[in-house]
C-alpha cells in the first residue's frame, strides 16, 4: 500500500492513502508518531509540577497553616498543634464577639468567598458556560472564560470574569437567566469590570429588601449632608443616600409603587435643616393627597400650592424667577453653592409631574409650567435649587423634560420597555428589572432601581416607609405650637 504526504489546511489529516481508482473517495489516515518514553515522562512531570505550584499559590494561607501545624506536631508532638489550634479558635471567637463587623469583613466573608469559589463557581463553571454558549471551540480546542476572584456580601456574590478575546459584556447580559439557573442564584447582573476585557457578575442569593423598612430616625442637623441624605437601604445592606445638592431627581412608578416613601423619607432627612432655616421645600401637590399631610410644615418652612387654576404654576414661576435673581447675584463670585439663612437650599417638590406637563386641561398653564420646569432643571443646580419630580406615566410625550433630570429612580413599572424610558437605554439589560417588582405593598412598595449621573449601572434600593403617624410627628417637631388634632 503506497502513502502520499501533502500540506493540508488546518484541522485536516496529514496523511492520505493513495487510491488506484481515480473515482474512489480518499481515505484519510493520520500518521502515528512514536514519542520516546523519557520525553513522555518529562512532559507529565512538568505538568504535575505546574499544577502543584498553582495549587499552592491559590491556597497559600491554608497550606501554610497546615504545614506549620504538621511541622510543630513532628517536632514537639501533637499536643503543641492542638494547643495552637485551641488558642487560635479562642482568639477568633473573641474577635467575633468584640468586633463582629471587622471579623466578618476580614475573616468571615473571605472564607465564604473561598468556599463558594471552590464548591459553587469553579465546580460548575465549565458545564454552565458551555451550556449557555459562552465558550468557543477553535481547531478542536475549547476556550473558556477565566474566573479571577469571588467576593461575598451579605446577600450576593460578585464574581470577576476575564472574558475571551473579542467577547463583549452584551454577550453575558443576554444570558443572565441561564447563569442564574446554572449557579442557583435568584438573579444575575453584569457590571463593568476593573479593566477592559473583564466583567463583574453579581449573583444575588436572597432578597435583602423583601421586608419593609420603618421610618429612619430624624437625624441631627450636623449629620445631614445634602450630597447624600439617607432615605433607605441598598441591596448590599449599605444605606441608600440620595444626592440632592447639584442635581435633580426624577421618580417614576405605577400607582402604589411607593413614590410617597421616597418623597417623605427625603423630607424627613431634610427636616433638621428646614428647622435651622438652611433648607426650604416648595411643594406642588396636584393630587392633594400625598403632600397635604405636611401642608402646614411646607407653609412654615417653604411654600405649598395645590391650586389647579394657576397657583401651582405661579409657584414654579416664582421659583424660576428667584433662581435667576440668585444666579445673577452669584455670577463671577462663586462656582459652588453653600446654603445659608439668606440663601437657603430650595427643593421644588412636584408630586405629579405629568399633570402640569400633559394632563392640565388649560394649554396656557401647561406651557407656563413646562417653561418654568425647564428653566429650573437646566440652570438651578449650581445656585442651590433641586427639583424632585414624581410621575406615574413614563412615556416621553407625557414628560419631555426627563433628560434634564440627571438622577432617576424607577419604582415598580407596568411594562418592561418603560424601564429604559426612565433610566435610559440598556438599563434593563444591566439588571434593572423594575417591571418585575412585586405589586404586594409589603414586598414591593418603595423598592426600585436608581441610576445616577455618574454611573450607568443601576442599583437596587428600598426607601423607608414613613407612616401617617410619622408625618404627624414631623409636623409636631417642626411646629410645636400647632394643635395637630385640630389641624387634622
Amino acid at each position: 500500500m503506497a502513502w502520499e504526504f501533502r500540506k493540508l489546511g488546518p484541522g485536516e489529516s496529514v496523511a492520505v492513502e493513495a487510491q488506484r481508482d481515480p473515482f474512489a473517495a480518499p481515505k484519510w489516515a493520520p500518521p502515528v508518531w512514536h514519542m520516546p518514553e523519557g520525553l513522555v515522562l518529562l512532559v507529565n512531570l512538568v505538568r504535575v509540577l505546574v499544577r502543584t505550584v498553582v495549587f499552592l499559590v491559590r491556597n497559600i494561607v491554608p497550606v501554610s497553616l497546615l504545614s506549620s501545624l504538621a511541622w510543630l506536631g513532628h517536632r514537639f508532638g501533637w499536643t503543641v498543634p492542638t494547643v495552637v489550634l485551641a488558642l487560635l479558635t479562642m482568639g477568633l471567637s473573641g474577635w467575633a464577639l468584640v468586633d463582629c463587623p471587622s471579623f466578618v469583613r476580614w475573616v468571615g466573608r473571605p472564607a465564604l468567598a473561598r468556599w463558594r469559589l471552590v464548591r459553587v463557581y469553579r465546580r460548575h463553571w465549565q458545564p454552565v458556560l458551555v451550556t449557555a454558549g459562552l465558550t468557543k471551540v477553535h481547531k478542536g480546542r475549547e476556550y473558556l472564560p477565566s474566573l479571577v476572584r469571588v467576593r461575598c456580601g451579605p446577600t450576593s456574590d460578585r464574581v470577576l470574569v476575564k472574558m475571551l478575546k473579542g467577547q463583549a459584556p452584551d454577550a453575558w447580559e443576554d444570558l443572565t437567566p441561564n447563569l442564574a439557573h446554572g449557579f442557583g442564584a435568584a438573579l444575575v447582573r453584569v457590571r463593568v469590570g476593573d479593566r477592559p476585557g473583564r466583567v463583574w457578575l453579581e449573583f444575588v442569593r436572597r432578597d435583602a429588601l423583601a421586608v419593609p423598612i420603618p421610618a429612619l430616625p430624624v437625624p441631627d442637623a450636623s449629620a445631614v449632608d445634602l450630597a447624600g441624605v439617607e432615605i433607605g437601604r441598598q441591596e448590599d445592606g449599605s444605606p441608600w443616600r440620595l444626592r440632592l445638592l447639584g442635581t435633580h431627581v426624577l421618580i417614576a412608578g405605577a400607582t402604589g409603587s411607593g413614590k410617597g416613601s421616597v418623597i417623605w423619607s427625603a423630607i424627613r432627612a431634610l427636616l433638621p435643616l428646614m428647622l435651622a432655616g438652611l433648607v426650604e421645600v416648595w411643594a406642588v401637590d396636584p393630587k392633594r393627597m400625598e403632600l397635604s399631610f405636611g401642608r402646614v410644615l411646607f407653609e412654615r418652612y417653604g411654600r405649598y400650592s395645590d391650586d389647579p387654576k394657576g397657583g401651582m404654576v405661579d409657584l414654579l414661576e416664582a421659583a424660576a424667577e428667584d433662581m435667576n435673581a440668585r444666579a445673577e447675584r452669584f455670577a463671577g463670585l462663586t462656582r459652588s453653592f453653600t446654603p445659608s439663612r439668606e440663601h437657603p437650599f430650595r427643593v421644588v417638590l412636584v408630586d405629579e409631574l405629568a399633570f402640569l406637563t400633559a394632563y392640565c386641561p388649560e394649554r396656557d398653564l401647561r406651557k407656563r409650567a413646562e417653561s418654568a420646569l425647564a428653566v429650573l432643571t437646566s440652570q438651578g443646580r449650581s445656585v442651590g435649587y433641586c427639583v424632585i419630580g414624581a410621575q406615574q406615566d413614563a412615556r416621553k410625550e407625557v414628560n419631555n423634560l426627563r433628560n434634564l433630570f440627571p438622577d432617576r429612580i424607577a419604582l415598580r413599572l407596568d411594562e418592561d420597555d418603560q424601564v429604559d424610558m426612565v433610566l435610559g437605554d440598556g438599563a434593563r439589560d444591566r439588571g434593572a428589572l423594575a417591571d418585575q417588582i412585586s405589586s404586594i405593598p409589603e414586598i414591593g412598595a418603595g423598592v426600585g432601581f436608581v441610576r445616577l449621573e455618574t454611573t450607568p449601572d443601576p442599583v437596587r434600593v428600598r426607601a423607608a416607609y414613613v407612616s401617617d403617624d410619622d408625618i404627624r410627628n414631623m409636623v409636631a417637631l417642626g411646629l410645636p405650637d400647632l394643635d395637630i388634632e385640630g389641624a387634622a
